[in-house]
Parts: C-alpha cells; structure tokens; sequence
C-alpha cells in the first residue's frame, strides 16, 4: 500500500504540473503556435472543466471498482493528452489535448482521499489530505522554473513528450503497486442525492467554489501574461515568479493541517485564511504596477489560498462512510468546476478590457476574484463547525 501511495503522489505532483504549466509556456506557444492569451485561458479552462465533470463518475467508480483500476486507466488517457500536445500544430489541438490530460488526471487526489478515509484514523484526515497536496505541489514548482529551462534546452515539444512518458509510467506503476483499501461493511446504499440533502455541506460546498479558485487561476494562467504584457518579463523571469508562487502554495498546504490542531477549530481557520487571500486579492486589484509588491502579494495569496485540503476534510466530516467516494469527489467537483469557469470569465475579461494601462485588464480580473471570494466568505461563516 505504501509504494501504491507514493505513485499516487507522483501522479498529482503530474496533476499539479499540468494544471499550471501554461503559464510559463505562453511566450513559445504564442510565437509557434500563435496561441494567443484567450486560446490558453480557453484551453487551461477546458483542462478544469473535463476534470471537473470527472467527479462524479470517479466517484461512483471509487465506491464501486476501487482506486487502483480507476486511477490506472484515466492517467493512461493523460497521457495519450500530453503526447497530443507534444504534436500540437495549433490552439486547437492544444484545447484537445488539455480535456484529456484533465480526464486523466481526474481521480489521482480523490483515489488517495478515499484511501486515507478508509484506512487511517478520521483525526489525521486533514493532516494527509494537507500533506498530499503540499507534496502534490512540488508539480507546481516544477512547472515554474524548471520548465522554463527544459523548454529552453530541449523545446517545448520534446519536453512534452517526456512528460508523455512520465505519465504512462506512472499509470502503469499504480495498476502494479496499489491496493484497493477494504470496502465499507453492512452493503448501504446511497447516492448523489442523498448527499445533496445535507443542509450542513451546502456552505462547505460554496466554500470549495471559491477557495481554490483564486489561486489556481491566477497561477494556473495569469501570472505569465501579467509580468510579460505589466513588467516586460521573459520566460525566465515568469518562472522565477511562479516559482516563488508555487512555493508558497506548498507551505500553505503543509501548514494548514498543524494549524487545525493548534486551534482546534477547521471553520475559522479556513475563514481567517481566506480572509487573508482576500485581503491579498485586492492588493492586486488596486495596485498591480510593482513588480516586488505583486510578487509579495502572490506569495501571501498562494500560502493563505491552500485551505482547500481542509475544507474537503471540513465537508468529509460530515459525510457517511459508505458514500466517502461519492462524497469526497462531489466536494472536489464544487473546488476544480468554479477554476474552468474562472479561467473562461477572466479570459472574456481579459480580452474585454482595454490595455490602457497595461495593468488594466488584470486590474479587472483580480476585482472580479475578489467579490467572488467575498460573497463566498460571507456564506461560509454561517457553516457549522466540526473537527474529527
């Protein structure tokens, strides 16, 4: 079981990889491809969307065949995705592939969630589900600087294919190496529905639409067009900046799990952070011209905004064993839906308002993140809280 985990783990590091590299590769696909900042918030929004609409086959799988068989099938269609973005002649196939490798990567965190739900005590929930995603995160890290120099001493094309090639190894070592955790005792029923009827997950379920959301779009996507088209930055500069960003998305996840036994609350503390991502947000909004403020303000975003895994273990805590599948990837879905959305609004947003300043259509899409994230925070304090 534990070599079976660790190709989990290198499977969302590749799904962490995938939902953020974009960024770094706007310069090359623009001047190749001619891909244009719309063509790739498109295509990183379709990556979010397919994934999303994921959730709830993956979670009914889980319940039903296991993570193992689950997990192995989808990454072997991620990759199939990559090797289509590595022959791309154009945006077009570049969106193709994005839908694959987001289909790909659907399961790889939920498949891990249902494990620790099923075979580690309910307390150390939030502290594995942090971890993971802050080990999962070194993909975002990746997919910063050193992306920036695969691409500039191997191109892009070939760097894609060896990501190819990652993938399909990994997909192939979680059918060899996992093993599926016992399946609930006692043969309940229940479904989608069953769930939804569950007044107190309704405020967890805002909470995910707009928790991840701020964060995975900003560094998903915007951060490279933001320091080229504000700042002048080049490839290399975009990565160090990601870097920076993805960085500090790592320390958020791992600290959120100590934190929740610090303070012994999980609505408050998921509350406080996302005020503070909030309070950074609109740093952004109001001045988006420094290039050390913007940087700063980024990184507080990224670390304050890692309250996802915590917020999945907020709603977990409420959700009956033999649904856990079910439950914990409707909860994922409410997170990863609300990014695609994003990503396609703020791209509308993008080519909608005009660059005068240049900092004006990024202006725009930071306020419209922020009220967003307000109104969210305002549904979520009437949540109950629980802790395992």
């Amino acid at each position: 079981m534990r070599a079976g985990i660790a190709a989990l783990l290198g499977a969302y590091v590749l799904s962490q990889f995938y939902r953020a590299f974009l960024a770094v590769l706007t310069p090359v696909l623009g001047q190749d491809l001619g891909a244009s900042a719309s063509d790739l918030a498109a295509a990183s929004g379709l990556w979010f969307l397919a994934f999303a609409l994921m959730q709830i086959p993956v979670g009914e799988a889980l319940d039903r065949v296991g993570p193992r068989l689950t997990t192995a099938t989808l990454m072997g269609i991620g990759a199939a995705g990559a090797a289509i973005f590595a022959t791309a002649s154009g945006p077009g196939a570049i969106k193709l592939a994005m839908v694959l490798i987001g289909v790909g990567c659907s399961s790889v965190l939920m498949a891990s969630y249902y494990i620790f739900a099923r075979s580690y005590a309910p307390a150390v929930f939030g502290t594995l589900a942090g971890a993971t995603v802050g080990i999962g995160n070194l993909g975002n890290i990746g997919s910063s600087l050193p992306l920036s120099m695969a691409v500039e001493a191997f191109g892009w094309r070939a760097s894609l294919w060896g990501l190819a090639a990652v993938t399909a190894l990994i997909a192939l070592a979680i059918l060899l190496l996992l093993r599926d955790p016992p399946r609930s005792a006692g043969g309940q029923k229940g479904n989608l529905l069953d769930l939804l009827k569950m007044p107190a997950l309704w405020p967890m379920l805002v909470m995910m639409a707009v928790c991840y959301a701020p964060a995975a779009s900003i560094r998903g996507l915007w951060v490279g067009p933001l320091f080229r088209d504000v700042f002048g930055a080049d490839a290399a500069w975009i990565g160090q900046v990601s870097l920076i960003m993805g960085l500090a998305m790592v320390a958020g996840s791992f600290a959120y799990g100590p934190l929740e036994r610090a303070l012994g609350t999980r609505k408050w503390l998921i509350f406080g952070g996302n005020a503070i991502a909030l309070a950074c947000i609109i740093g952004l909004w109001l001045s988006p011209q420094s290039p050390a403020l913007t940087i700063a303000l980024l990184a507080g975003l990224g670390f304050a905004g890692a309250s996802f895994p915590m917020v999945i273990a907020h709603g977990r805590a409420f959700i009956p064993a033999h649904l856990t599948g079910r439950g914990v990837t409707l909860l994922n879905l409410f997170g990863i839906a609300p990014v695609g959305l994003l990503q396609l609004a703020t791209g509308r947003i993008h080519a909608s308002t005009p660059p005068d300043p240049a900092s004006a259509p990024y202006a725009a899409i930071f306020g419209f993140i922020a009220l967003l994230l307000a109104a969210g925070l305002v549904i979520y304090a009437f949540s109950q809280d629980r802790t395992d």
